[in-house]
């Protein structure tokens, strides 16, 4: 029986193997996926936005201001223009991803100690753009309006250190964990590439029933003895002991060369990673197993694969979708694997923690394996 289960090995490698298109799509796949996002991220944090400032008052007190918004850290000013509607005309021609507006009586209602109105517009239509920009600007006139306010104080006769400690008698200090400089291509790199191998491994796990349909090697191991059970066994360790081959070098890649962030230690990543391949070539096993042609097959697995990522909450939560999508995307393996991914990488969770994301992992597994095999023995 051994020697059986290792001829089918064997076969079933030697099978991979020869398909040229499949063994680039495995191998090659997931490396230029990786490579291509890291690339397109490499400036990790977004800078020089295109930005343009309207002073329309011209004093002393907005040309300081215009001043500070040049010198902001991550915009790039590149137009001054001489009304609002010059801006809103840069930004509808997408010249400038931000505008700053300063109105004619900005200089003398800061002066006065009034409330002095700035008007800051951002183009929404590039979401990543627009948080940024804002992030940006909002940082520059929260120190020009604290500027601001300690004058007017200053000027009512205050002494300049009570005025500042007046507007500093409550401070907000900023900090981020896990990721303190808010790094693009730590957060999405190693998912994106991992992606695009999930659905490669979908792809090959599709092909494992309906592969052997009509294939005259099947009418040979029958005749020779070997069982639906053991036949499937064996070509999917096969399968498994490839889908990891194939991570492997995208995780050196990763952490070695492109030095991505992993908190938690590797062979518990591996192990997490093997739990979302059986779940994955689970559910690639059932569509294989009801599926009429292999072409019907991937059709499956894709249908599955290529929304699972958007669906699994990494790039947006879980908690902002509808109750019930929430409920259903836990049935997808993907859900529960870059969900795991997030707290392994970024905050090496303890056991208790990662626990529940292995057994649902090897839950889908064992029901989408014994859902295929029911079918199988039907057929």
């Amino acid at each position: 029986m051994i020697r059986q289960g290792l001829a089918v090995m064997r076969r079933e490698l030697t099978r991979l193997w020869r398909d040229r298109g499949l063994r680039g799509i495995l191998f090659l796949g997931p490396l230029l996926g990786l490579v291509l996002f890291y690339a397109t991220y490499s400036l990790q944090v977004l800078k020089g936005i295109p930005a343009a400032v309207a002073d329309l008052d011209r004093s002393g007190t907005s040309r300081e201001l215009v001043e500070q918004i040049t010198n902001a850290e991550n915009l790039k000013v590149v137009a001054y223009p001489g009304s609002f509607a010059e801006v809103e005309e840069l930004i509808r021609r997408g010249k400038i991803v931000a505008g700053v507006v300063i109105p004619e009586d900005f200089g003398r209602k800061v002066a006065l100690g009034r409330q002095a109105r700035v008007e800051m517009v951002v183009d929404g239509s590039n979401m990543i753009y627009a948080t940024n920009a804002t992030s940006a600007m909002l940082s520059v006139t929260r120190t020009a309006a604290a500027q601001a306010g300690i004058r007017a104080l200053v000027a009512r006769g205050l002494h300049p250190d009570q005025a500042g400690e007046i507007y500093q008698s409550v401070v907000f200090r900023e900090e981020a964990w896990f990721n303190p400089a808010l790094n693009y291509a730590f957060f999405v790199v190693l998912a994106l590439a991992l992606n695009v191998w999930q659905q490669c491994c979908m792809l090959a796990a599709c092909t494992i029933v309906i592969g052997e349909s009509g294939a005259k090697s099947w009418c040979q191991l029958r005749a020779a003895g070997v069982s639906r059970l053991w036949l499937f066994s064996c070509k999917s360790a096969v399968h498994l002991a490839v889908f990891m081959l194939a991570v492997m070098p995208l995780y050196a890649l990763a952490f070695l060369a492109f030095k991505l962030p992993l908190n938690c230690s590797f062979p518990v990543l591996l192990l997490f990673t093997l739990a979302f391949a059986a779940a994955l070539h689970g559910v690639g096993t059932l569509a294989s197993s009801f599926a009429r042609s292999a072409v019907d097959a991937t059709r499956f697995g894709m249908i599955i694969a290529l929304p699972s990522f958007i669906l699994s909450g990494y790039t947006w939560p879980l908690e902002a979708m509808p109750p019930v999508l929430q409920q259903l995307v836990k049935v997808l393996p993907q859900t529960w694997f870059f969900q795991g991914l997030s707290y392994l990488t970024w905050k090496n969770p303890d056991w208790s923690f990662i626990q529940p994301y292995f057994l649902a992992l090897l839950i889908i597994a064992a029901v989408c394996y014994g859902a295929a095999a029911v079918i199988v023995c039907r057929k």
